[in-house]
């Protein structure tokens, strides 16, 4: 029986999520409860729709002259991507095949030994630092970042490439302090190519009140190109 992955959508000419033109599947399903979420309907694991791999690579081959003139390829995030890890290995081992680059957006909640197979096919990470001190990881998002990290740490020794995203939240996740600790945590990552700053909005917002919750950060103010070139400045260590 040929392995499906349920799928919440695609993005067909992707410019954000890894170099080049990307193909990016959003995924169904997260364990994490970012306060900040801009994709707060990719949470409910039953949502979405089931895919084959077939499915999804008639899909990519649609997009195959752009990706590879422009030196791009396929990216899966999510929600998170890990929770159907199975799928992800499958579809990833099916793009290596035919030359198209991989990339993985994950917070990186998940267990080591579950994603071994998906990070044999991972040509680059998109990681998702979302706090540095746990409890602070905790308030923001509802779990433990020591998974996250053992997962950086493997995904590093293992020699995968990996581009840092953080995103930063007035009064959550931006003062220096924390910032620091931050790009200590980053410093023991051998593989890291570059470090993004995200700056909060909340286009998400009206997700929230489309389901009928609460949406945590209203009022809150975006920070200013100021402010994010700062924070980049001390995650990579030169401020």
């Amino acid at each position: 029986m040929a392995i499906k992955g349920r799928i919440h959508s695609f993005e067909s000419f992707g410019t954000v999520d890894g170099p080049g033109i990307r193909f990016v599947v959003f995924m169904q399903g997260c364990p994490l409860r970012c306060i900040y979420c801009h994709n707060r309907d990719t949470w409910d694991v039953s949502g979405g729709r089931e895919y084959t791999v077939d499915e999804v690579m008639e899909q990519v081959k649609k997009y195959l002259t752009y990706m590879r003139s422009s030196g791009g390829g396929i990216t899966v995030t999510g929600g998170e991507p890990t929770l159907q890890a199975g799928f992800v290995a499958e579809l990833f081992k099916r793009c290596r095949e035919m030359g198209i680059h991989t990339a993985l957006d994950t917070s990186g909640f998940a267990a080591v030994e579950k994603v071994k197979e998906l990070l044999e096919y991972t040509d680059l990470i998109l990681l998702d630092i979302k706090h540095a001190v746990d409890e602070k990881h905790k308030e923001i998002t509802g779990v433990s970042n020591e998974l996250i990290k053992k997962f950086a740490l493997y995904a590093s020794e293992k020699g995968i490439p990996i581009w840092i995203r953080h995103v930063l939240v007035p009064g959550y996740t931006d003062s220096e302090e924390d910032l620091r600790l931050a790009g200590e945590f980053i410093k023991q990552l051998k593989t890291v190519e570059k470090v993004e700053v995200l700056p909060y909005h909340n286009m998400g917002e009206y997700k929230w009140e489309k389901l009928g919750q609460e949406y945590k950060l209203k009022g809150v103010r975006s920070p200013t190109a100021e402010e994010v070139n700062r924070a980049v400045k001390i995650l990579e260590g030169k401020q």
